[in-house]
């Protein structure tokens, strides 16, 4: 129902139209009218403040757990395996720079006379099935290290560079992040640093580290002798 002031508003107004001079609204403004009205007409009705915060917050939390969760999966996935591999890998060329550099135990071409001096100075036999050729010829053995444990070491020779091979427990330590490759009756990782090669591998128990500045494909192919196969 219409009050009294409402009816006297709209008499006012009726007569102003009457009375007053009329005058043709230019183009543009009833295009920039018609576009405005549009878009009001089509705008949907905002939700209520108390439901925006309602659908803010479990997406803000969600963002924020993803910032958390993103570096920690990619260290665990990628940085933390890399950063494995290359402490194996710098604990391989170690051990080989100090058994090239330091006298053998013992100098000796003759798998009869390098095996049986293992024997009693490490908790493990090494486990060879290769001990030297004329391709590989065997120069000695000695007790080295592989980082913090020991390790037996085979010297081989190619023409003139040396070869190191370290054998050592297994145990605690992670596996090599890189391509694995066929080699003999196992499978290896080979990878480079400081100019040598190096391919890691295991068999049982046992952890084995070559290691030479010759070509990686000849170290593959005496680690596949000395593996088996």
């Amino acid at each position: 129902m219409r009050d009294n002031g409402t009816d006297r508003d709209d008499a006012f107004t009726e007569l102003l139209a009457q009375r007053l001079p009329q005058y043709p609204a230019p183009l543009s403004l009833k295009r920039k009218l018609a576009a405005q009205w549009g878009t009001t007409a089509e705008r949907a009705p905002s939700r209520p403040r108390w439901r925006q915060r309602t659908f803010a917050i479990p997406a803000l939390a969600a963002a924020l757990v993803l910032l958390v969760a993103l570096p920690v999966a990619y260290d665990r996935a990628v940085v933390a395996p890399q950063r494995a591999t290359a402490a194996l890998i710098a604990q391989a060329v170690e051990g080989h720079v100090r058994a090239t550099q330091t006298p053998l135990g013992i100098a000796s071409s003759g798998q009869h006379d390098v095996k049986p001096w293992f024997t009693g100075k490490l908790d493990f036999a090494p486990a060879v099935a290769f001990m030297g050729d004329t391709e590989f010829p065997l120069r000695g053995g000695a007790i080295g290290a592989y980082g913090e444990r020991p390790a037996a070491v085979l010297v081989f020779a190619r023409r003139r560079h040396a070869v190191s091979l370290l054998v050592f427990r297994a145990e605690g330590l992670p596996q090599p992040a890189g391509e694995s490759i066929a080699m003999g009756r196992t499978r290896a990782t080979a990878l480079s640093s400081r100019g040598f090669n190096v391919v890691l591998w295991r068999m049982n128990d046992l952890g084995y580290a070559l290691v030479s500045d010759v070509d990686r494909s000849e170290l593959v192919t005496l680690g596949a002798r000395l593996a088996g196969g």
